[in-house]
């Protein structure tokens, strides 16, 4: 049985959000059709095309789910006598839909960037430029001590309690806790209109800013008394940093010329550019997929030798030069690394749904090299 389009993008997103964005406006999300109906098939694309939209009918797919938006700026009208309005038309006909993630599949652990750094083979990667994290968040809730367990349990069942490579992280104290129950209560502990004195325990975590709704939800849940007493807490710390670009080392190093056949290899390109002496040696690299010409300074701040990223321009390339950093151009296209990429973690993230995940075939490089 097919399952409902919105279930499959919620688990696309609980990988790639929409909050790690990073562009402004950036057109991200259902840009056509409707995600609430059955989907069977669904077809991982870069680009859509006419040629693509061709091979989602021939292939019986209900929805589409690219990284460059088809959409990408704000439309005055659609004309179904133009090329962009015959391909929405095509779509809208066929009952297909469009799901875009751009910049915040950029910057997803394991999306574009990081698959173009596994296929450089780099080593140790970092982020280049950082354009997301969140502040750590704690919660301070009260407990009779016969429950404390099973609440400390169900908080870190819900994600609470990690810190860096440590999970189950808590702290409990003990005292006592004093209240009385008016007309109308139902105390767990305790009587109506006679003041309690409870032991109890003091139980402390901490979690991603964004979790808090689920970790509150969970605490209220497992709590054994009517009304718990709790405190929420904004802490001045960072967590969860993402951002665009990597920086990595390559396991042996090798000359600029060198570098550069082995970008052509492993990213399946023609031809390459380059910025730089041939014969200069080469060991960290820092890469952008698509157009990554403003983060050249970046990629000389972390040091970086190299910096592999497509569609470099001539004053670009010559401030890149004067700062002495190498460039490796292969183009916008090896962005392609993200359909196999993104269709094995779909297939990962729903393999328990009745849904298949579909490689497109269709060459969407524009380029030719003569």
């Amino acid at each position: 049985m097919a399952v409902n389009g919105q279930e499959i993008i919620r688990l696309f997103e609980t990988w790639s959000p929409k909050k790690l964005a990073c562009m402004e406006n950036d057109p991200i999300g259902l840009a056509i059709g409707t995600l609430n109906k059955p989907v069977s098939n669904v077809l991982v694309t870069l680009d859509v095309n006419d040629a693509v939209v061709n091979e989602a009918i021939d292939k019986g797919c209900e929805l589409i789910i690219a990284h460059h938006p088809p959409i990408f700026r704000k439309l005055a009208n659609i004309r179904t006598d133009n090329p962009a309005g015959a391909l929405y038309e095509k779509l809208i006909k066929n009952d297909i839909a469009v799901y875009a993630a751009h910049t915040n599949l950029d910057v997803a652990a394991g999306g574009v960037n990081d698959l173009l750094a596994d296929a450089l083979q780099l080593q140790n990667c970092t982020i280049l430029e950082q354009t997301y994290s969140e502040k750590l968040t704690k919660l301070v809730v009260f407990e009779q001590q016969d429950n404390a367990e099973a609440l400390r349990i169900a908080l870190m069942n819900a994600g609470a309690g990690t810190i860096g490579n440590y999970k189950g992280c808590s702290f409990t104290s003990y005292g006592e806790g004093r209240f009385q129950a008016e007309d109308g209560a139902n105390p767990t502990k305790g009587q109506v209109g006679t003041l309690h004195v409870e032991q109890e325990a003091r139980i402390e975590v901490v979690f991603p800013q964004s979790m808090k709704n689920r970790v509150l939800k969970a605490m209220l849940n497992a709590h054994s008394y009517e009304e718990p007493a709790y405190d929420v807490y904004t802490m001045d710390i960072d967590v969860n940093e993402m951002g665009l670009g990597r920086v990595g080392r390559l396991a042996q190093p090798m000359t600029l010329r060198q570098f550069a056949e082995h970008v052509k290899t492993q990213l399946d390109v023609p031809f390459v550019r380059i910025v730089g002496d041939g014969e200069s040696i080469v060991s960290k690299v820092a890469v952008v997929g698509g157009d990554g010409n403003k983060y050249i300074y970046a990629a000389k701040r972390a040091g970086a030798d190299v910096f592999v990223t497509g569609d470099m321009y001539f004053h670009t390339a010559q401030d890149a030069e004067a700062i002495g950093l190498n460039i490796v151009d292969p183009g916008h296209h090896v962005e392609k690394v993200m359909i196999p990429g993104v269709a094995n973690k779909m297939r990962s993230l729903c393999d328990k749904l009745d849904v298949q995940f579909i490689e497109s075939n269709v060459h969407t490089e524009p380029f030719t090299c003569v």
